[in-house]
């Protein structure tokens, strides 16, 4: 079953922006970090961010200036909900997101597997003027049991 595949932590070893030119962009640098998490009983949720991002001035949580929030705001995303197999797709029902915009979508992800990874590949999209396709490798995480 496809689905049992899915489940567990993968850790985010790319994520690649590339335009119709296939022009490669880096939208959280080339070390970025991320998390994605499937369980069995069809929930997910991930987690990517930029490896380096600037602390706000005060250490309130709903404090920071507008440019502290705003650039926190563009150094993270995150999203959650359950999630579903149809063909060649997995698609995220998102229930929660940074991105307010994505709560109540589906975000389509093809999928492939290969023996050490996870590739999910976005439908293209608009960002400023330009049509982008993403491009993420994830590999599992192993819990090392220690004695």
């Amino acid at each position: 079953m496809v689905q049992n595949r899915f489940v567990g932590t993968w850790r985010l070893v790319s994520f690649e922006l590339k335009d119709v030119n296939g022009k490669v962009s880096y939208p959280y640098g080339k070390d970025t970090i991320g998390y994605l998490m499937y369980t069995e009983d069809g929930y997910m949720s991930t987690v990517i961010m930029a490896a380096r991002r600037l602390k706000f001035s005060s250490a309130d949580f709903l404090g920071g200036s507008t440019q502290e929030k705003a650039n926190a705001m563009e150094t993270y995303i995150s999203y959650c909900g359950s999630y579903e197999i149809k063909d060649k797709k997995v698609i995220h029902h998102v229930k929660a997101s940074l991105f307010p915009n994505w709560v109540g979508t589906n975000q389509e992800r093809f999928f492939e597997f290969t023996e050490n990874y996870l590739l999910l590949t976005t439908p293209s999209f608009k960002v400023s003027d330009k049509r982008l396709t993403g491009y993420l490798i994830w590999e599992p995480c192993i819990k090392t049991i220690l004695n």
